[in-house]
């Protein structure tokens, strides 16, 4: 073969080769973006997602969902923080924190509230305590986790039935299985405890003194992701969303078919697994700026944030379904 027409063969052969690379490569970056991560705590706020899992809705949407088991709200928030998970179930508290100097996660949906019957908190004294009321609770420590949802849950329930800012002593106790036992134990005479451990201990034998089913606008939980997973893969978070919202409508409708799911997967103690119900979880909404600037109060308050972040910082509307 002459040399110029192997030159010409080989420049067509590339030329070939090149239009053929990007084409291999795109079915790859479309199952990128019909990926997500979401890191999860055995909380009852994840139910949804398992129901979805189980039911089929996020493979009828076209997207994989991978579950990333975290044993803390740290170990949580770091898996975010280095961007291995897309997004998770969290608090307004913990998106405070992520967003205290510019926006890295945004909320796109509240996951729960506390409901008349099914609160999310509540506020325990010992079995053995003398404490009967909250004005019992005046200067005496309750066992919190500080800086968290906890704390911020505590000090607005007992502010809004009476006690002054003042009048509020905690003491930090972080994990909750030693806060639930220092409690029972008296070492602790107070604690604020969330469901189904709240229901526990109080089933065991300790006092409730407050809980938070008459303020939802304090207790709530939503899901967060990540502002790159927003920009990058908008659609896949609205798909995400869709499924979601099916699983909140069937687990409405039949939160008996579920019961199994809760106490395997909500951390139910033995103690109350014949007696705890499954809570309601609220369709498609958002917090309020009112909701949200309250937080961002009480973050300054407590010296956590220095700015007062603007609602658009924290939460999206956009990605709920129409």
């Amino acid at each position: 073969m002459h040399k110029p027409y192997r030159t010409l063969i080989l420049g067509a052969l590339l030329i070939l080769a090149t239009a053929i690379v990007p084409a291999c490569s795109a079915p790859a970056s479309q199952a990128d973006d019909a990926h997500l991560k979401m890191g999860l705590l055995p909380i009852l706020d994840v139910i949804p997602l398992y129901v979805a899992d189980q039911n089929g809705y996020f493979k009828n949407q076209g997207i994989q969902v991978d579950f990333v088991m975290a044993k803390s709200a740290q170990e949580r928030d770091a898996l975010l923080q280095t961007g291995q998970i897309d997004g998770v179930v969290n608090d307004a508290v913990a998106v405070g924190l992520f967003d205290k100097e510019t926006p890295k996660i945004k909320i796109v949906r509240t996951d729960r509230i506390s409901y008349p019957n099914a609160p999310q908190f509540r506020i325990l004294a010992s079995p053995n305590s003398s404490i009967r009321s909250v004005a019992g609770l005046k200067g005496i420590p309750i066992g919190i986790s500080q800086n968290t949802v906890i704390q911020y849950v505590t000090d607005r329930v007992l502010q809004a039935q009476g006690l002054a800012p003042a009048d509020i002593n905690v003491i930090e106790v972080t994990a909750i299985p030693v806060r639930f036992e220092q409690l029972m134990n008296g070492n602790l005479k107070a604690a604020t405890l969330p469901d189904p451990m709240g229901q526990g201990a109080q089933a065991a034998g300790a006092r409730l003194i407050a809980d938070d089913s008459a303020f939802p606008q304090y207790s709530q939980s939503y899901l967060s992701f990540r502002v790159e997973t927003l920009r990058d893969k908008p659609g896949t978070v609205r798909k995400f969303l869709v499924a979601w919202e099916e699983a909140v409508k069937e687990l409405n409708a039949d939160p008996g078919k579920y019961q199994d799911v809760l106490i395997q997967k909500g951390n139910v103690p033995q103690s109350i697994e014949g007696t705890f119900k499954m809570p309601p979880f609220p369709e498609k909404s958002l917090p309020t700026p009112a909701e949200m600037a309250d937080v961002v109060q009480w973050m300054r308050a407590k010296g956590l944030i220095d700015r007062d972040i603007p609602y658009s910082d924290m939460v999206d509307p956009s990605y709920l379904p129409q």
